[in-house]
């Protein structure tokens, strides 16, 4: 009986072993799929948070949009005449790596530097409209940045156009030195002409909106709205707390805590975002008739 059963398991271990193996089932979700949320970590179907307004359906963490993405999210389809596409920093300081990197970024974004800048309407409302791009050196203001910006102004004062700017910047952009810095000062002034001019300027402050850009035109809207718990601020909550050796407020630079000391006007949750601009704009248009006899 042994060498019986031992025949029969030699046989069973050879059909096995001749038998074709079942394909493995890939044990890894497609990319792209899920997007997970960077403040609640909970992870959703992309698709739900795109149609969502990248809202996260767990904690209504406003998450970062392209600059495409904020276009397509503000202003009517097919409006936009982009203004000065096609400017591009020439590096004047030898930075090391700066034009590699400005290279590559161009390449994965498909953008010339951090802001799109045109002419647009919203809910048939015509406008200037800027909006910065953080994946491009987290939207730093350079000397493109600086002069994109300063021309919407000096082309919305020409005609007489409201002008919109969505703001998502770390700054000036350290590889540009003095340069950089001098872009504060060009577009506060441009802007300041088309105030005296009597034409609105609505800020938008989106996550994060600091330094420079802060400390400019960010801060010098006629109306200043932000995204829910935007940072906002000159330098960094860490860093003041290093420098003055005191913790800060709960919520300190955030838009809860600005709205509540004056600093914004509005908190606008990106569903009510086209809606709020279109009226604003409506009301500006009702305004500057009746300023005009019309």
């Amino acid at each position: 009986m042994i060498p019986l059963f031992k025949e029969r398991r030699r046989k069973l271990t050879l059909f096995k072993a001749m038998r074709p193996k079942p394909e493995k089932l890939p044990n890894r979700i497609p990319e792209g799929l899920y997007t997970r949320c960077p403040d609640c970590k909970q992870d959703f179907v992309t698709d739900q948070i795109a149609a969502g307004f990248y809202v996260c359906p767990g904690c209504g963490y406003h998450m970062k949009l392209t600059a495409q993405g904020r276009l397509k999210l503000v202003i009517d389809k097919g409006s936009l005449r982009e203004l000065n596409a096609g400017l591009v920093t020439l590096e004047c300081l030898d930075f090391p790596g700066y034009s590699e990197k400005l290279s590559n970024l161009q390449s994965s974004t498909g953008l010339k530097d951090a802001v799109v800048t045109g002419f647009c309407t919203i809910e048939g409302h015509s406008a200037v409209i800027a909006v910065m791009d953080s994946r491009f050196m987290m939207g730093s203001m350079g000397s493109v940045v600086g002069e994109k910006i300063s021309r919407a102004f000096e082309y919305a004062t020409k005609k007489r156009l409201p002008v919109i700017i969505f703001s998502a910047s770390g700054g000036a952009r350290m590889q540009e030195g003095i340069i950089s810095l001098i872009q504060m000062a060009k577009t506060s002034n441009a802007l300041a002409r088309h105030h005296q001019a009597g034409l609105l300027y609505i800020s938008c402050l989106t996550n994060p909106t600091t330094g420079g850009v802060t400390a400019s035109f960010a801060s010098l809207g006629d109306i200043i709205i932000a995204e829910p718990r935007a940072l906002i601020g000159f330098a960094g909550p860490r860093v003041i707390e290093q420098t003055i050796h005191q913790t800060l407020p709960q919520g300190f630079q955030r838009s809860e805590f600005l709205l509540e000391h004056g600093f914004i006007d509005q908190i606008v949750e990106r569903p009510r975002l086209r809606s709020t601009l279109a009226t604003l704009l409506r009301l500006h248009s009702v305004t500057a008739q009746k300023k005009g006899g019309g």
